[in-house]
């Protein structure tokens, strides 16, 4: 027969049975975020937080301020077309890229990478791009600047196929709808997308983590990932390219980016 006393004693082990195990997992997760691939052996500064060396944009919507790189569009310097500044120090295959970024609320910026520059417009990009918009309806997704446009909306793990009959003229353009590449498959959620927007600041400072693959092209904000693409579109995919970002037409906004660090694989 368990008495009342001898009962409470099985209560309380059974608290403080949970409470170790607890500690202990807790310690074992802080062991595992200590050593997973967020510290920064092989990364390389490629924004010195003081001059453009080492990268070419226009002048008139970017620069260096407080050991930033600012772009701004002001009302007396509206923006025509999207317009980036380009890393030139190579154009890499397989790589992890990581910054920090801030944007005002009305700003629409991005991480371009395996592109090409156009030779039509003034420092324009076509490729791949980590999007950034100041109210987070777009952050995280990977969208493909002047090509297949989305490939990957914010929460979702991909795979994208190739277009019907590649041959045929303007069929880019027509295997694309509603602003997505009709052969996305949709293969798994990394989670509710308000949940996942939750994860990132409104006009702060947020991390951007790039781990770029193979054909794999994952994003992470803030630790978290957002977007995951498996790209097996050997048409039109890229596998190397330019490193820029972009100043977005639109009204006046400003975007930052700082600790600009890359680590090729």
């Amino acid at each position: 027969m368990v008495t009342k006393s001898s009962f409470k004693i099985i209560q309380w082990a059974i608290v403080l049975f949970t409470w170790v195990m607890s500690s202990c997992n807790a310690q074992s997760t802080n062991k595992q975020q200590e050593t997973n691939p967020s510290d920064e052996e092989g990364f390389i500064e490629i924004f010195d937080g003081e001059t453009l060396e080492g990268w070419e944009g226009d002048p008139n919507y970017w620069r260096v301020e407080n050991g930033n790189l600012v772009g701004e569009i002001t009302p007396d310097k509206p923006l025509e077309t999207n317009s980036f500044i380009i890393w030139r120090g190579g154009e890499p295959a397989d790589f992890e890229l990581k910054t920090e970024f801030r944007i005002s609320e009305k700003g629409n910026s991005g991480i371009n990478y395996r592109s090409e520059q156009l030779d039509t417009i003034p420092y324009a990009l076509r490729g791949y791009q980590a999007d950034i918009d100041g109210m987070n309806r777009y952050t995280g997704q990977n969208y493909e600047e002047r090509k297949r446009t989305t490939l990957a909306y914010r929460g979702q793990k991909t795979a994208i196929n190739t277009q019907d009959n590649p041959e045929e003229a303007g069929s880019l353009r027509a295997n694309v709808k509603n602003n997505a590449w009709s052969h996305m498959e949709v293969t798994e959620s990394l989670g509710d997308t308000e949940a996942l927007k939750a994860k990132i600041k409104s006009e702060g400072w947020n991390e951007c983590h790039l781990i770029i693959k193979g054909n794999r092209l994952q994003h992470y904000i803030n630790g978290v990932l957002m977007s995951d693409v498996t790209d097996n579109d050997t048409v039109n995919r890229k596998m190397s390219g330019l490193l820029g970002v972009q100043v977005h037409v639109g009204p006046p906004m400003m975007v930052e980016y700082r600790n600009i660090r890359l680590k090729e694989l």
